[in-house]
């Protein structure tokens, strides 16, 4: 499968196409989003030179790219939107219109508790007609103001064996045409999008999949622990940025590596920025960033 790049949308600030604000956090809702990492990510991004070729492996909600080409106008950013967060960013105005039909059932509980009876079976009716009628319901983000404890579900039918609780989002999404400006945008394997930048000078990749052993469920594809071993090949040789988290067993597993020499670790020239995070009150976990110096 050839590579194939969409455009993005162009915003001009400083004689260039890049965004005119910046985000520390994904516009929409996102399973794995770094907003937590933003600033420690900046910091870091900010250190590479001009000529750099960022190249975004497993894009997901686009914010590491994003930043990185706030921070880096000039900069070749290539953002692999392999899950289509673009199409939800360009329905967010049918996404707020959903959520304005939805949000007076909704107001008829109190706030945070559970939706039963008719008003129930009116928000389903609400969200069948939409996606009759329109053809595309952001059941990710429609989630997040139905579902407790970050269970995101991506159709009618799974949305339909959960209970709905008052978690209405009070305003409407901001409109963000400029969030993805200046981007290249390509939709494809992370492995084969690797293959084709990984002899370009200069290249960092930014290397964010599925958590192992953590909760993978709104991405495209089931991810096994054989998977997460193939990401570690990309790593060797090349400048990066990896981020993974304590529920994950990889950096022990590279320890162990590290620890046979005829194997090595490929984080033994890393540095490290670790983040406590939690899902809800009572899960917590530690999420981790390990990057090979700029030079």
């Amino acid at each position: 499968m050839s590579l194939k790049f969409c455009n993005s949308t162009e915003n001009i600030r400083g004689g260039v196409n890049c965004p005119s604000k910046l985000h520390l956090s994904a516009p929409l809702p996102f399973v794995g989003q770094k907003r937590m990492f933003a600033r420690r990510f900046i910091d870091i991004i900010k250190q590479y030179p001009a000529g750099t070729v960022f190249v975004d492996l497993f894009g997901g909600s686009g914010l590491l790219s994003h930043i990185t080409k706030y921070h880096h106008p000039r900069a070749r950013v290539i953002y692999n939107d392999f899950d289509n967060y673009r199409r939800r960013i360009a329905n967010i105005p049918r996404t707020n219109a959903l959520l304005q039909s939805i949000r007076p059932i909704a107001s008829e509980f109190p706030r945070n508790k559970l939706i039963t009876g008719v008003a129930r079976d009116r928000i389903i009716d609400v969200i069948t007609r939409e996606e009759r009628d329109y053809g595309y319901v952001d059941y990710i983000t429609l989630s997040a103001s139905l579902l407790f404890s970050m269970k995101y579900r991506t159709s009618l039918e799974a949305l339909r064996k959960e209970g709905f609780y008052n978690r209405i989002r009070q305003t409407d999404y901001p409109i963000c045409s400029d969030y993805l400006s200046g981007l290249e945008i390509v939709s494809c394997d992370y492995m084969e999008l690797f293959e084709h930048y990984k002899d370009t000078p200069g290249v960092v990749f930014l290397v964010d999949p599925p958590y192992l052993f953590t909760e993978a469920g709104t991405y495209s594809e089931s991810w096994r622990l054989a998977d997460y071993l193939d990401v570690l090949t990309v790593l060797a040789g090349h400048n990066f940025i990896y981020f993974t988290s304590d529920k994950s067993s990889i950096i022990e597993l590279c320890e162990w590596m590290g620890r046979h020499q005829s194997m090595g670790s490929p984080f033994e020239r890393c540095l490290r920025a670790d983040f406590n995070a939690s899902m809800n009150f009572n899960a917590h976990y530690t999420d981790i960033m390990l990057f090979t110096p700029p030079q």
